[in-house]
């Protein structure tokens, strides 16, 4: 089955590629996937040549892409990172379902997911270009799929800046900075002793 409305979900994103070699499965995430052709609906994947998944398409000729929404956690980036190693199961597919491909899909936080079936493939140096016909589609909510700028603004953890190891005095606020305050240190500012310094 085809949903054309999926196409609309491809227009930009963050998506989660799954591939299948005989028992194991495997995915990461993605950033470029992309309508090619409407009649028969086609889409071309960019994927990292030293990614397991990449060589699992490469073996069968066949993937899914799930459209990550707004609502994904971070956990699962943490999970499948953008790139996924040689020796890593990054998925656990007994209980996840599959499409008709028989490569599983990621059903929640996402809004569609694409079977592809690949008909070229393109050398683009770290990367392939795979372009394939969609041979299954489906709508799985009215979400918003997220945009490379809504991660990084929402989703990703801002880097908390390094707290510094000191001692601040109590009486004027002035910061002696280090792991240990010496006994009979004394303040350059308001002239008090160590016992009117608290670490920070």
């Amino acid at each position: 089955m085809i949903e054309k409305a999926s196409a609309f979900k491809l227009t930009y994103g963050l998506f989660v590629l799954t591939a299948r070699d005989g028992e194991k499965d495997n995915g990461c995430i993605i950033n470029t996937a992309q309508q090619v052709a409407d009649m028969p609906l086609r889409i071309s994947i960019a994927v990292n040549k030293n990614n397991y998944t990449h060589d699992m398409i490469k073996k069968t000729g066949v993937f899914n892409v799930s459209v990550l929404t707004e609502k994904v956690p971070f956990t699962l980036f943490q999970h499948y990172g953008f790139k996924s190693g040689k020796d890593t199961d990054k998925i656990m597919g007994d209980t996840m379902p599959r499409g008709e491909n028989g490569v599983v899909y990621i059903p929640q936080f996402t809004n569609a997911f694409f079977s592809g079936k690949v008909l070229e493939e393109v050398d683009c140096g770290t990367h392939t270009l795979f372009i394939a016909e969609v041979t299954e589609a489906q709508v799985l909510s009215d979400e918003k799929s997220v945009t490379y700028q809504y991660y990084f603004d929402n989703i990703k953890p801002k880097p908390q800046p390094a707290k510094k190891k000191g001692y601040i005095c109590e009486i004027c606020g002035y910061v002696h900075e280090g792991d240990e305050l010496p006994e009979d240190f004394v303040c350059p500012v308001c002239k008090h002793g160590a016992d009117a310094f608290r670490p920070l």
